[in-house]
């Protein structure tokens, strides 16, 4: 059994106004990831992710492509120390 991970993730580029809240949340939950997600003042868009590693990271990989209409132009990973629990949440 993989090791549980938690990730934050920070998206930039064009991110906002194309589905992509509803986009990852539908693949965190198919996936088994808990967390949340949520557009940014600055026109970003940030995700805390967390389960098995063998799901975060492919769900990572994920947003950098983005869902079809978005373009990622960078996106930050970090580790966070704080699990959000269980599911997953539009905020």
């Amino acid at each position: 059994m993989a090791a549980r991970v938690c990730r934050r993730v920070r998206a930039h580029g064009r991110v906002q106004a194309v589905g992509f809240r509803d986009w990852l949340a539908r693949r965190a939950a198919g996936r088994g990831v808990d967390g949340w997600v949520r557009n940014r003042a600055d026109g970003s868009l940030e995700a805390v992710l967390a389960g098995p590693e063998d799901a975060v990271g492919p769900l990572v990989d994920l947003i950098r492509q983005g869902p079809p209409g978005a373009r990622v132009d960078d996106l930050e990973v970090d580790d966070e120390p704080a699990d959000p629990g269980a599911g997953f949440a539009i905020r």
